[in-house]
């Protein structure tokens, strides 16, 4: 009886870890796409689930996943953050900022360009 509860335990986080990667991924996806069609300079490249923005100015931002915390974080010249979901959104696990607000905010101050994401 335990071992299946265990295996149950076990399917049960593998459904949420594959969950998370999706979400993850999707995202990383949206932002690189969005740093292919921006109409200025930057870098987008994607490699073993980090990416790293780097600008005209040299300066990057760098999103990656954490998966034994489920979240995502950010590294930008204003600081590092990190992101939980929260069944609907991404938000930030200090401010609870969502993470579209605060990706706008850092890569409009490093690209010093206007940029608005959207995740859906």
């Amino acid at each position: 009886m335990d071992v299946s509860k265990s295996a149950g335990n076990a399917v049960s986080a593998v459904v949420v870890e594959s969950d998370f990667h999706q979400r993850v991924d999707a995202i990383l996806s949206s932002i690189e796409g969005a740093m292919d069609t921006a109409e200025c300079d930057i870098d987008a490249e994607l490699n073993g689930g980090i990416l790293t923005l780097t600008f005209a100015n040299t300066s990057k931002v760098i999103v990656n996943r954490q998966t034994p915390m489920r979240e995502i974080w950010i590294a930008a010249k204003s600081g590092g953050f990190h992101f939980k979901f929260d069944g609907a959104v991404w938000r930030d696990t200090r401010s609870h900022e969502q993470i579209e607000t605060l990706l706008s905010r850092v890569v409009s101050q490093q690209s010093e360009n206007v940029f608005t994401f959207k995740f859906t």
